[in-house]
């Protein structure tokens, strides 16, 4: 099967940021190793997000966008880019773009044995308080799932899409995208990428989300480890 990738970008309150993604985005589809196009989540922002979405999809042929009615979280966002894709591989990139979408290229080379490929953010360019933070979500995480990963907050992914398609996604999910392939069998890797200062815009979350948030989310990983459901067909006519 012939691949192609469509790269999410969840959007909440970026206006500073988007013409640089357009750039940056563009540049990646032009050399691609495979077939590439772009599609914009619009999480109820408040500023002049849509209106440049809308015009930067008017003016690109590969890019398209999805426009929620209010903000629903990153959760939701990612979860409707999956619901709305066609090819046979899903990324996911931020658009504060402070992951290089050049770095895709690092994961698609693993593309053909694993399921999910995860970027792990090498020399973050954070606050220390912000690293701290993930550092201790991340270990709190890992205790819960299993999974290996050492980042999963990482925003550069790649998944194949019958994968990400099956994932039942909850508030805060997102963090757990590893954890949820391998339910289904799947395998998982990660990879160094790049990572850079948020050049415009503000981060949408603090402390309390990356430490909080992540452990309440991991007793619902737990419950739903329990009632997940994994099948492959055999055989059908």
């Amino acid at each position: 099967m012939t691949q192609s990738l469509t790269i999410i970008v969840p959007v909440y309150n970026e206006q500073d940021n988007l013409k640089r993604v357009e750039t940056e985005l563009q540049d990646y589809i032009d050399y691609a190793q495979i077939p590439t196009s772009v599609l914009f989540v619009n999480d109820g922002s408040k500023d002049a997000s849509l209106e440049i979405i809308r015009q930067i999809c008017l003016d690109k042929p590969h890019f398209y966008y999805i426009n929620f009615d209010k903000n629903y979280g990153l959760s939701a966002a990612i979860k409707a880019g999956f619901d709305n894709v066609t090819t046979t591989l899903v990324g996911y990139i931020d658009s504060d773009l402070q992951t290089s979408p050049k770095d895709f290229d690092l994961l698609l080379k693993h593309i053909g044995e694993f399921d999910l490929i995860t970027g792990v953010r090498s020399n973050r360019k954070d606050s220390f308080v912000k690293n701290m933070s993930s550092i201790i979500a991340n270990r709190i995480r890992r205790s819960f799932t299993h999974d290996g990963m050492d980042d999963t907050g990482c925003p550069l992914k790649i998944i194949k899409t019958e994968y990400a398609q099956r994932i039942p996604m909850f508030k805060g999910l997102h963090r757990f995208l590893p954890a949820m392939i391998l339910l289904q069998n799947g395998k998982v890797k990660q990879v160094p990428v790049s990572h850079f200062e948020r050049i415009a815009g503000t981060a949408n979350f603090g402390v309390w989300n990356r430490l909080l948030g992540p452990l309440m989310d991991c007793f619902a990983y737990l419950w739903m480890k329990k009632k997940y459901i994994s099948y492959k067909v055999a055989d059908k006519e």
